[in-house]
């Protein structure tokens, strides 16, 4: 079992920064490969940014490739989105996932097949 963890999410205005946090506990991370999800109400969760098992690989969405950055802290068993240039469109829930791979540098943007789940964090940006 691994418990998730979301952190830093708040009200920021448009143009500003945010760092997203996902503490796991149960388990070592690097066993897992990674997302970041989002949603809004009324909408389904949409893919943000995942990352390999082996960290060597990455894949975001077009709407956020060059502003937003996944990344992973071993020592702190933590993941992180590095949320830069938000704008008012990127206000949401984020939710960040695990899943168990065997794969050291498959991503897997189709939130489909995630083994764990956050509670969530949300992200206000306003205009």
């Amino acid at each position: 079992q691994v418990q998730l963890v979301e952190s830093g999410g708040g009200l920021v205005q448009a143009g500003g920064s945010l760092r997203l946090a996902c503490a796991a506990s149960g388990r070592t991370v690097s066993n897992y490969a990674m997302g970041w999800f989002r949603q809004t109400p009324g909408k389904e969760r949409e893919f943000v940014a995942v990352l390999s098992r082996s960290t060597a690989s990455t894949y975001y969405a077009d709407s956020v490739k060059g502003r937003f950055t996944i990344s992973r802290d071993n020592a702190k068993n933590t993941v992180y989105l590095q949320m830069d240039s938000l704008r008012p469109e990127d206000t949401a829930v984020y939710y960040c996932a695990a899943r168990r791979t065997v794969s050291s540098d498959r991503l897997y943007p189709a939130d489909l097949g995630y083994d764990y789940w956050g509670q969530g964090t949300q992200v206000t940006v306003s205009s």
